[in-house]
């Protein structure tokens, strides 16, 4: 067969993969000793013979009011029902039920942006006080019930925990709005979710200022109104109780200030509501770039099960510890590893307000040594930021990570080489973890105690999680093969969203039906869950994540996955971050444009660039090589810290960059448009 006719012929979701195997790292003895989970009976317990019987086991660390008559009801794929007939609250199994060994232990840490402000500490105790006072609020002010929904664009403050607990006490669907979002990207998820209260904060910190949020509310309450749906009510929390520090005035009948308004209500308990498992707990809207914004509706006790039973198994979480996840509480992390898996174990979490490098870049390593975390998971975007702007910091600072996680997107092995030897001193294990907003929990990671941690892979199958991966014909990849494709989750686990709030259609349509060949089937095996990622499974079962299957540049036949470019990149020892995007070439079709930015102490010069080529080069080969390397002084990013490559892209193919008001630096992309 002639090589033409060869290249022809590979599915079009086998990418070319470059990327070397790396070699292990071993969890050391003082970790494995005092894991969770030490034992590898653990995948016998949840091997495909027991399910779904095997979750049993995440339920079984919940308190229930009535215990569940079937553990899962798949009579109607591919909407599925978990632990149908049980009755529990989630507020119940964070707060309540820890109160008898542990109402002195101190549930939330929150530190403020500015370091001059102390450090708020809130025991299981005051967190229940709180809770039950705002849940009456909501309940006898705003008149919600079960069911209702409730808008929340909360930043980074210890309200919104309390908030979300006390709409979980109700029965209220809560629905939280990344801060960073605009009033309009508000109103997109009030009117979708057809709330009718709207919970806020008058300001709050980024970046050394205190930023007016309140503003946002009115934006909110004007364009959802032009959509039909009416803000009765907007709560609006003070960032300094008794003082209101918007510029924004107060619109009075429809503005209150919750710290006002709470005293009526100090002292007042509420019996948390016995709730359907199946019912829904929260709305998590994706946040895409075109389209409705899409709902991810999760339940309460599906979804509470595998989230504090990851916490537990991957994240090693015990109530003695404190764990600091650098998520924001409007991501699916932050629901699920800042609020309602840590708190269902009864450990102490940390909510961080601000800027991880503000003012300093040795900002996290204070907190850490000041706290005496000893879990930290963040994201490779927060790694590579820190990595690039203080290298040597954690090495200066008396703290000691027994475990951290990384979550979000690949991690390239340099930047994890660097997260393992600097941030973890070599002590601390590492969990690499791939999984998605609508699946509500980890999907691969190594446990910690059990499995050796190669860098730049995510590991195995999470317990109960079943992967496949297809060609683009729906043909399934030999296990082990090391050839790429579209990783699909065979069966249905309980953190996985019901479906998409108000629009079933879609959600067949997105997640199910690409895979599925007989749409009249009753059997969940016929019916894989497609995440749109491009996945490889090595010879021993670890999984790498390649990124979104969109995420490929085709030059001249040949399929490149970004994420293997710009790891390649970020092994040239001057390079700080590196954000690949393909560009328009008349023989090529495609050719990548590599964008770095420095580590600080380097200038920007011809050599380096020659650096990077080569890199390209040599790690992948020839035809990887850039079409040109753009040496920035920063990138264009998102509030939540993301490279928006959609920006880069524009400005390599010499077209308009669209709307960049909602950047976190919009100012650097003119810097850039100038080296064009």
């Amino acid at each position: 067969m002639d090589k033409k006719k060869s290249e022809e012929e590979v599915s079009e979701s086998q990418i070319a993969v470059h990327w070397k195997e790396e070699d292990y790292f071993k969890p050391v003895p003082e970790f494995t000793a005092q894991a969770n989970v030490r034992d590898d009976k653990i995948f016998e317990r949840f091997d495909i013979k027991n399910f779904p019987d095997c979750y049993k086991e995440y339920a079984d660390m919940l308190d229930w009011y009535k215990s569940y008559d079937r553990i899962l009801d798949s009579s109607n794929p591919p909407f599925y029902k978990w632990y149908v007939g049980g009755k529990l609250n989630a507020c119940y199994n964070c707060v309540d039920r820890h109160l008898p060994k542990y109402k002195n232990k101190t549930a939330l840490h929150f530190v403020p942006e500015p370091e001059d402000e102390p450090i708020q500490h809130m025991t299981f105790q005051e967190l229940y006080v709180k809770v039950n006072e705002f849940a009456a609020l909501l309940r006898d002010f705003c008149g919600l019930k079960a069911g209702d929904t409730v808008t929340l664009h909360m930043p980074m403050i210890p309200e919104l925990p309390i908030v979300m607990l006390a709409c979980a006490r109700l029965g209220v669907i809560h629905s939280q709005v990344f801060s960073g979002f605009s009033g309009k990207a508000c109103a997109d998820r009030v009117v979708d979710a057809r709330s009718k209260v709207l919970i806020t904060a008058d300001a709050y910190y980024r970046g050394g200022t205190l930023i007016d949020h309140k503003e946002k509310a009115d934006i909110a309450y004007d364009e959802a109104l032009k959509e039909g749906q009416k803000i009765e009510k907007i709560l609006i929390w003070e960032r300094y109780p008794g003082k209101y520090s918007a510029k924004t005035p107060l619109v009075e009948g429809r503005d209150f200030i919750v710290n006002d308004i709470i005293k009526n209500y100090y002292h007042r308990t509420v019996e948390p509501e016995q709730l359907p498992a199946d019912g829904t707990l929260f709305l998590m809207y994706t946040s895409g770039t075109t389209g409705k914004p899409k709902g991810a509706q999760h339940s309460i006790g599906g979804y509470l099960a595998y989230v504090t039973g990851t916490s537990k198994y991957i994240q090693d979480l015990k109530p003695e510890d404190v764990y600091w996840c650098m998520a924001d509480i409007g991501w699916i992390t932050g629901h699920s590893y800042i609020v309602y898996g840590p708190l269902a174990l009864a450990a102490s979490t940390v909510i961080y307000e601000g800027v991880p490098t503000y003012p300093d870049a040795a900002r996290p390593w204070r907190v850490a040594e000041e706290l005496a975390v000893n879990i930290f998971h963040t994201s490779p975007t927060a790694i590579r930021a820190l990595r690039r702007v203080g290298p040597d910091l954690p090495q200066k600072y008396n703290f000691k990570f027994k475990h951290m996680t990384t979550v979000g997107e690949p991690i390239e092995p340099e930047v994890w080489r660097w997260y393992y030897n600097s941030v973890g001193k070599k002590e601390a294990s590492i969990v690499d973890t791939w999984w998605q907003t609508e699946t509500g929990g980890f999907l691969c990671s190594t446990i910690p105690g059990i499995h050796n941690m190669k860098p730049g892979s995510a590991g195995p199958a999470a317990p109960g999680i079943y992967p496949v991966i297809f060609d683009e014909e729906g043909n399934p990849l030999p296990k082990g093969s090391g050839k790429a494709g579209n990783i699909c989750i065979r069966n249905p686990w309980p953190g996985r969203m019901l479906t998409i709030w108000g629009d079933d259609e879609r959600f067949v349509r997105q997640y199910y039906q690409r895979y599925n060949k007989d749409p009249k089937s009753k059997n969940w095996e016929d019916w894989p869950y497609f995440a749109g990622d491009g996945a490889v499974e090595a010879p021993d079962g670890y999984y790498r994540i390649l990124g979104r299957i969109d995420d490929v540049i085709n030059v001249a036949g040949h399929r490149l996955g970004t994420k293997e470019l710009e790891s390649a990149a970020l092994m040239v020892v001057e390079i700080g971050e590196a954000a690949v995007v393909p560009v328009a070439d008349p023989i090529k079709g495609k050719v990548p444009h590599i964008f770095v930015s420095l580590k600080p102490g380097y200038e920007a010069n011809a050599e380096i660039e020659k650096k990077v080529t080569n890199a390209l080069a040599n790690e992948i080969g020839p035809i990887a090589k850039p079409g040109k390397v753009w040496i920035v002084p920063d990138m264009p990013k998102t509030r939540s810290g993301k490279i928006m490559r959609r920006v880069l892209s524009a400005i390599a193919n010499k077209q308009d960059v669209g709307d960049i008001t909602t950047l976190a630096n919009p100012q650097v992309v003119e810097e850039i448009q100038k080296m064009s």
